[in-house]
């Protein structure tokens, strides 16, 4: 079982920016699915994005909402990885989480796809 623990987040004004990390212990991070999601007041948790990684390939997608804002990356010596968010918006504001899962998934939107999920860290987002 994988144990992640995020940090990184806070409170921000509308325009700036933040980076969340995402460290991981239990197993390497050297394949697999990576994630975000978020999950706002009164709303269902909702996709932000992922990064899948095999032994030579690499690919990352965004849900619609943050593409070209957000940044998702990985850091293989620190056993970690990262969601850059820049030019941030109230909108953004919501509980982050990241999660994995040890395979290649194909439908990186759904969050019953992953099998270990971070404690969660708040991002608030002023106008």
């Amino acid at each position: 079982q994988v144990h992640l623990v995020e940090s990184g987040g806070g409170l921000v004004q509308a325009g700036g920016s933040l980076r969340l990390s995402c460290a991981a212990s239990g197993r390497t991070l050297s394949s697999g699915t990576m994630g975000w999601f978020r999950q706002a007041p009164g709303k269902e948790r909702e996709f932000v994005a992922a990064l899948r990684l095999t032994w030579n390939e690499l690919t990352t997608n965004y849900a619609d909402s943050v593409k070209g804002r957000f940044t998702i990356s990985r850091d293989n010596s620190k056993n970690t990885f990262y969601l850059q968010m820049n030019s941030l918006k109230p909108e953004d504001t919501a509980v982050y989480y990241c999660t994995t899962s040890p395979r290649y998934l194909l439908g990186i939107s759904r969050a019953n796809e992953y099998s270990s999920w971070g404690q969660g860290t708040q991002v608030t987002v002023s106008s």
